[in-house]
C-alpha cells in the first residue's frame, strides 16, 4: 500500500456539521493502525477487501507515519460492526486478515495467538476509552479467556479516527475459546456434545426457551442464539443436542432438587464460572448485564462437557455509563433489571437463573467465599486504580487527539449520565467513585452465608436467632447465627411455663435453619429459649 496516496499532510483536517479542527497527529506510543479502501464505502456486510498497514517499533520507541508498515502491510476484508453503535459517528469494525487471492490468512498481531478475525472497537460512548479493557483484563485475572486488547491510533482513508481498541472477538480456536473443532459429520456419540458456543442477545436467532421470564409485561420467553457453529453451519442433530441440553440445565435449575449436586443443575453447569460472571457483571454493574452480549460455552462430554459461563464481553455501559434502569446506581443488583424496567422488551428481561442460584446453599455460600478471596486482590479497589492509572499513563497524549478529533468532553453522547465530565480527569475520577462505592455496596449486601461467613462485630452474643414466620401457621424455621462451632440447647415454653419440648443443636459457624415443628400446637403464646455454650441466653415470642 502506497502512503502517498493516504497522507498528502500530516495535520488532518477533521470536519464536523458546524465546525472543523485539526489534529496534529504526526507520531504516537500507540501503534498506528492505517486503512485505505481505495475509494469504496465501508457498510455493515459484505466485507470490502482493503489495505491495512500497522506501524508498531519495537523498544518502546515511537511510531512516526513517516515510518514503514513493518507490523503488517496487506490485505483486509472490513465491515462495520455494531447494533446500536452503528448510530454514532465513530464507527466500529470486523476485520479479516486477507492474502492476495482473497482468502483468510492467520497472523499474530501485537504478540496474540494467530487469527484472521479481528476487532477495531470505537469506545465512543465511553470516554474512559477503557471500560472494555479494563472488564477484559479483570475476567483473565479470575482465570478465564477474555478477549485480549490494544489501544491503537486508527486512520482510515486520511481520516484520523482517533483511539481504539484493537482486540480479538470471541471465536472457537486454542487462542481463544478453547473448545473442541465441529464438523457436520459430528452428528452422534461423544461427538455431537461439543464444543459449542450460545449467548442470549440481540438478533437472536436460535431456540426459545421453555419458561417465561418473571415479571414480562408480555410473558416473553428469552430466544438463544447460535455462535458456533454459526446458524448456517450447523446441522439439525447439533442444534438439537444444544437445545435439548440447555433446556435440561433450566429443567434442572428449577426443579425441586436444583441443588441436589447428582441431579439438580451442577450436573448441567460449572457453577464456579457462574460465580465469577456473575461477580465480574455485578461489579460492572452493566446495564446489559445478564441479558444482552451474554455467552456460553461447552466442550464435548469427554472434556469435561458442563455449560461454562462467559466469555465476558461488551461493557461499553458499564461502571456508571448509562442513564437508564438505574444503570448510573452504585446501589441495586443488576440482575434484579426486570424489576426495575420490566417494560424494557427490546430483546430481552434476564432469565430466572440468577435469583434461581441465590437459593442455592452451597451457591450462595461459595459465592460469598469467592468474593471476599477477590476483594483482597483482583477486584480490590488498589489493584482497580492500579489498572487505570496504568491506561491513562498509557493514553495520555492520545487522548487529547481523540477529544480533539471528537469533542464530546462535556457533552451529552447517548447514554451518558449526569453529571456529564467536563474532562478526561473527572471522567477517570468519576469512574473511580464509582468503583470504590460500587464494592462497598456489594461487601454490605451480598449474601452473608456460609463457610466465609462474617460475624456482626457489634454483637456481645454468640448466636443471634430468628425465627419465620411469625405468627407461625403450621411449620416455622429457626435461623440461628454463630459466631463459633458449638451446642444450643432450645426449649419451647407455653404461657403456663410448661415446657413442652426440649433438644440440644449443634451449630456451625455461620448461618444454621432448624426447622420448627409446631403444627400441633394448640393457638397462644409460646416462648422459645436458647442457651449457648458460651452462656448467651436469648428468648424469643411466637405466636401460633
Amino acid at each position: 500500500m502506497m502512503k502517498s496516496t493516504i497522507f498528502t499532510f500530516f495535520f488532518l483536517m477533521i470536519f464536523f456539521p458546524g465546525f472543523a479542527q485539526t489534529v496534529n497527529f504526526t507520531s504516537s506510543n500507540l501503534p498506528v493502525i492505517v486503512i485505505n479502501t481505495n475509494g469504496q464505502t465501508i457498510v455493515d456486510e459484505p466485507k470490502i477487501t482493503a489495505d491495512m498497514g500497522i506501524i508498531f517499533n519495537s523498544g518502546n520507541a515511537r511510531n512516526n507515519l513517516t515510518d514503514a508498515f513493518n507490523h503488517y502491510n496487506g490485505k483486509i476484508g472490513i465491515e462495520i460492526r455494531g447494533q446500536s453503535s452503528q448510530s454514532f459517528p465513530m464507527k466500529s469494525y470486523s476485520i479479516e486478515l486477507r492474502d492476495l487471492l482473497g482468502n483468510s490468512t492467520d497472523k499474530s498481531l501485537f504478540g496474540l495467538p494467530k487469527e484472521s478475525d479481528w476487532i477495531l472497537y470505537a469506545p465512543f460512548t465511553d470516554k474512559s476509552l477503557m471500560r472494555n479493557v479494563l472488564t477484559y483484563a479483570l475476567s483473565r485475572e479470575m482465570g478465564h479467556w477474555a478477549a485480549n486488547t490494544r489501544f491503537v491510533e486508527l486512520i482510515v482513508n486520511g481520516d484520523y479516527k482517533g483511539v481504539y481498541v484493537f482486540m480479538e472477538r470471541i471465536k472457537r480456536g486454542s487462542g481463544r475459546v478453547n473448545i473442541s473443532k465441529m464438523a457436520a459429520t459430528d452428528i452422534a456419540g461423544d461427538a455431537v456434545t461439543g464444543g459449542y458456543i450460545f449467548s442470549l442477545d440481540k438478533g437472536a436467532n436460535g431456540w426459545l426457551s421453555a419458561y417465561t421470564i418473571a415479571l414480562s409485561p408480555v410473558n416473553e420467553k428469552r430466544r438463544f442464539s447460535y455462535v458456533y457453529p454459526k446458524i448456517e453451519n450447523i446441522v439439525s442433530e447439533q442444534s438439537s443436542y444444544l437445545k435439548s441440553y440447555v433446556d435440561s440445565f433450566e429443567n434442572a435449575l428449577a426443579g425441586s432438587s436444583f441443588q441436589d449436586p447428582a441431579k439438580g443443575f451442577r450436573k448441567f453447569a460449572d457453577a464456579s464460572s457462574f460465580i465469577d460472571f456473575f461477580l465480574l457483571n455485578e461489579t460492572s454493574r452493566s446495564v446489559d448485564a445478564f441479558r444482552f452480549s451474554t455467552y456460553f460455552h461447552k466442550d464435548r462430554n469427554s472434556r469435561n462437557g458442563k455449560i461454562i459461563a462467559g466469555p465476558v464481553w461488551d461493557f461499553d455501559l458499564a461502571f456508571r455509563n448509562a442513564d437508564f434502569c438505574n444503570g448510573s446506581f452504585p446501589t441495586g443488583w443488576a440482575h434484579d433489571f426486570n424489576t426495575i424496567c420490566p417494560g424494557d422488551q427490546a430483546g430481552g428481561l434476564i432469565p430466572f437463573w440468577w435469583k434461581r442460584f441465590l437459593e442455592d446453599t452451597a451457591y450462595t455460600s461459595n459465592l460469598r467465599c469467592r468474593w471476599k478471596s477477590l476483594r483482597q486482590t483482583t477486584l480490590s479497589v488498589v489493584h482497580f486504580n492500579k489498572l487505570i492509572d496504568s491506561m491513562v499513563t498509557l493514553l495520555g497524549e492520545a487522548q487529547q487527539r481523540h477529544f480533539q478529533r471528537w469533542d464530546i468532553l462535556g457533552k451529552y453522547v447517548w447514554p451518558n449520565p449526569q453529571p456529564i465530565a467536563a474532562t478526561y480527569v473527572q471522567e477517570i475520577e468519576n469512574m473511580k467513585a464509582f468503583i470504590s462505592a460500587r464494592l462497598l455496596w456489594i461487601d454490605q449486601n451480598i449474601p452473608n452465608k456460609g463457610a466465609c461467613y462474617d460475624y456482626p462485630a457489634d454483637t456481645k452474643e454468640s448466636i443471634i436467632v430468628l425465627i419465620a414466620p411469625n405468627p407461625v401457621i403450621t411449620n416455622g424455621n429457626i435461623q440461628i447465627s454463630s459466631r463459633i462451632n458449638q451446642q444450643v440447647q432450645m426449649q419451647v415454653i407455653d404461657m403456663m411455663g410448661r415446657q413442652l419440648g426440649s433438644r440440644k443443636i449443634n451449630v456451625l459457624v455461620g448461618i444454621n435453619n432448624i426447622a420448627l415443628n409446631s403444627r400441633s400446637w394448640s393457638s397462644g403464646i409460646y416462648y422459645v429459649n436458647f442457651i449457648s455454650s458460651t452462656g448467651d441466653k436469648i428468648s424469643r415470642k411466637i405466636i401460633k
